[in-house]
């Protein structure tokens, strides 16, 4: 049996994490991902940038009553991307 590759920018276990999180709620504000993961905001910031620079999420900029709001959005590539991660997880542990 050949073993599947997983995809390096999910392999990560913050990514992983804020991944996790789109995919059951659509789209999240930066602060909820903040609590939701434990992560500082410094690193949650260069994880979610890498997350979009791959093409799995969209980043929404937003003033919400006079203050910064970022909303991290999940798109049908990102979808497509955990579930084939999924899949490969899986088949390592059908061995």
């Amino acid at each position: 049996m050949e073993f599947k590759e997983l995809d390096p920018i999910l392999h990560s276990q913050l990514r992983l994490a804020i991944m996790s999180f789109l995919i059951s709620v659509k789209e999240a504000e930066f602060t909820f991902l903040k609590e939701k993961t434990n992560a500082t905001a410094g690193n949650l910031s260069v994880q979610i940038n890498k997350l979009k620079d791959a093409g799995y999420i969209d980043i929404i900029k937003q003033f919400n009553n006079n203050y910064p709001q970022t909303i991290c959005k999940i798109n049908n590539k990102g979808v497509e991307a955990f579930e084939n991660y999924v899949k490969a997880l899986q088949s390592y542990m059908t061995l």
